[in-house]
């Protein structure tokens, strides 16, 4: 196997984002800024303004695959919290090797942001607004046989 990330398809594009076939094929996979840098960028695929106290779910246009073993964790940048006071709602967002291709979804990565600034927070599409963390993950050693499989997309596993 192997760790990468992917655009969804364009129909799952069309069902979350836009029908707009231009804008599919324009955004960027996330990638690494600098060679000593341990996160990988999102750049906005779309754009958006985030007034005072409001909070939006923002699709990011690709999944992820991983190795069994792998987790991903969805941060935002370091200048978002300093600079504006933008954050993630649930702080920090986990993806699991299942959570790609999950038939709900298709795998489709979202940021649910919230600005506690003062401030609107004025997003262009291209911007860089999270980045993504891979490493292993343990798990302890006198753990029972799980057979349940994810089915579906965000919250699925409750």
């Amino acid at each position: 196997m192997a760790r990468y990330f992917e655009k969804v398809s364009f129909e799952q594009f069309k069902k979350d984002v836009s029908d707009d076939k231009v804008l599919y094929e324009s955004y960027n996979i996330p990638r690494r800024s600098t060679k000593m840098s341990a996160g990988y960028d999102f750049e906005s695929i779309i754009d958006f303004t985030l007034r005072p106290g409001e909070i939006k779910s923002i699709p990011l246009g690709v999944k992820i695959h991983m190795n069994v073993g792998d987790v991903m964790f969805l941060v935002v940048r370091s200048s978002q919290g300093f600079q504006y006071n933008v954050r993630m709602c649930n702080q920090v967002g986990v993806f699991e090797a299942d959570y790609c291709d999950n038939p709900d979804n298709e795998g489709h990565a979202w940021i649910r942001l919230q600005n506690h600034g003062d401030l609107d927070y004025v997003v262009k599409r291209g911007d860089r607004i999270c980045q993504a963390i891979f490493t292993k993950f343990l798990i302890v050693d006198d753990e029972e046989e799980i057979d349940n499989i994810r089915i579906g997309g965000i919250g699925s596993t409750n």
